[in-house]
């Protein structure tokens, strides 16, 4: 196992900088893919591919908390339509953003 990665600590943050890509988080980490997807099947039990997704919605479970743009937080995660974001939040969380921040919003 490449001992570089098991010196990382700041994985989300990884995460986040390289927008969620499994090629680019191994580039930023200076190992191959290959060699990516052996820590974390080893070390987190699950593929960086599915790892990174699961860390996009924690992280947009977090804007979303602060913002109530769907649009502007499709945005910010990186997504090209906001129609992506919905699909892949309520895939995820079983219900979709705009729902959530209905919860959120206090009523009158």
């Amino acid at each position: 196992m490449d001992n570089r990665l098991q010196q990382i600590q700041n994985w989300p943050e990884r995460a986040q900088k390289t927008k969620w890509c499994a090629a680019t988080l191994a580039l930023n980490c200076g190992v191959s893919l290959r060699t990516l997807q052996r820590h974390f099947l080893k070390e987190m039990g699950k593929s960086p591919k599915k790892w990174l997704a699961e860390q996009r919605q924690l992280h947009g479970i977090e804007v979303l908390k602060k913002c109530s743009c769907v649009k502007e937080i499709a945005t910010n995660l990186g997504y090209k339509h906001t129609h992506h974001y919905s699909r892949d939040f309520k895939a995820h969380w079983g219900h979709g953003p705009a729902e959530m921040i209905a919860r959120q919003t206090p009523n009158p």
